[in-house]
């Protein structure tokens, strides 16, 4: 089992500083990975489906990569999730591209298509087709990472003739692991994927979501490798809660970064690291 850490550019640690602190910190006691959350616009005031009040920070998602990416060594840095079809591919692509580059190759792409639609209308981005949005930006970014000579035909987005330079480090890329809880996230984590995150799910939640990814996997053609499967729980973490995902066959739990300031933060971390020990 590999742990991380959810919120490296949310709340408190939008302080940079902060962030860098308790990034450091779950690196020195073992994380394997930290990752952030995304919301470009927020509603104000808060409405339902909103997670957050709009007076909640949240640093962009490579901007904050990149500053710890010169902070740490081995940590992995995920976004946990980046809302796809929000975003234009071709600059996402670029983006986190240089963070993989930056980092010497230790991005994790997470991406899902979103669900909040007052941030859909407030940036122009269409949101009734946002799921066949996110699967063709996911092959558009997949081209831009791949192809010594790029290019894409599809229904959103269209190009040849161009190149993009410097390509990740990893190769063929990035790991691209898709987030979301419904059938059509478990298909596309399928056709596309390296891997699956759960977000906020207790072991119930995750087992029923884990058998929604064993539908899609028997129904697709041709089979794929087995995805690498993220969770961050919805309960505490001890040693029989950790033996409990990992009997699922959960590979990494990311735990909510829970404290109001820099001091909690660390203490969060060196609390849950000598919980998992145990």
């Amino acid at each position: 089992m590999k742990f991380g850490i959810f919120g490296i550019n949310t709340g408190p640690c939008a302080d940079p500083e902060v962030a860098a602190a308790v990034a450091v910190a779950a690196e020195s006691a073992g994380f394997d990975s930290v990752w952030t959350g995304e919301h470009v616009v927020l509603p104000d005031p808060q409405v339902p489906p909103s997670p957050a009040p709009p007076d909640f920070p949240m640093l962009d998602p490579a901007v904050a990569l990149a500053f710890l990416a010169g902070r740490t060594r081995t940590l992995r840095l995920a976004t946990g999730i980046v809302i796809l079809p929000q975003r234009n591919p071709l600059v996402l692509a670029k983006e986190l591209a240089s963070v993989d580059v930056v980092s010497g190759g230790r991005l994790i792409f997470g991406l899902g298509a979103g669900y909040l639609q007052p941030e859909f209308d407030a940036l122009g981005a269409p949101f009734s087709d946002r799921g066949p949005r996110t699967s063709e930006a996911i092959e558009v970014v997949r081209a831009l990472w791949t192809q010594q000579n790029p290019h894409f035909d599809g229904r959103f987005w269209s190009f040849s003739g161009i190149q993009t330079l410097p390509r990740p480090v990893q190769r063929p890329h990035p790991p691209i692991v898709v987030g979301g809880h419904s059938p059509p996230a478990f298909r596309r984590a399928v056709a596309q994927g390296d891997g699956w995150y759960g977000f906020a799910l207790d072991p119930d939640a995750t087992r029923q979501c884990l058998r929604g990814l064993e539908r899609a996997e028997r129904a697709a053609t041709p089979r794929r490798a087995r995805l690498e499967i993220s969770v961050t729980p919805g309960v505490a973490l001890d040693r029989d809660v950790v033996r409990r995902y990992e009997d699922l066959g959960v590979d990494r739990l990311v735990p909510m970064a829970r404290g109001r300031s820099a001091d909690a933060l660390l203490e969060f971390v060196s609390r849950t690291a000598d919980a998992l020990a145990t």
